[in-house]
């Protein structure tokens, strides 16, 4: 069974902060969403930097979120959501790493 994004695309004034850091510095919003999934934060910073090639990059890593999450979805899509709408998906990504820690707490008997 596919979860679903636990934000929507244009849910990016739930956290005003981030919003503000995307808008100014998408780079560091990318480089910190690779980072949150075991990628290189630096390189996807600097590559987020480079025309098309950050188009390309932020849907990969926007595909190994889904993944992880088991959400539905395609790379084309991602590059789709990544071409016409960058900021509200890097902040939608951000979001969903925020809200689903990726390790569940240990209980201590």
């Amino acid at each position: 069974m596919a979860n679903t994004w636990a934000h929507g695309l244009c849910g990016c004034f739930n956290d005003c902060g981030l919003c503000i850091i995307t808008y100014f510095v998408p780079c560091y919003t990318a480089g910190k969403n690779a980072e949150a999934i075991g990628e290189g934060c630096l390189l996807h910073g600097l590559l987020y930097l480079v025309p098309i090639v950050n188009f390309v990059c932020a849907a990969q890593i926007r595909g190994k979120i889904r993944d992880q999450r088991t959400i539905e979805g395609s790379f084309v899509g991602d590059l789709l959501y990544h071409c016409c709408c960058p900021v509200c998906s890097l902040i939608q990504e951000a979001q969903e790493l925020k809200s689903i820690p990726t390790n569940p707490p240990m209980v201590r008997e």
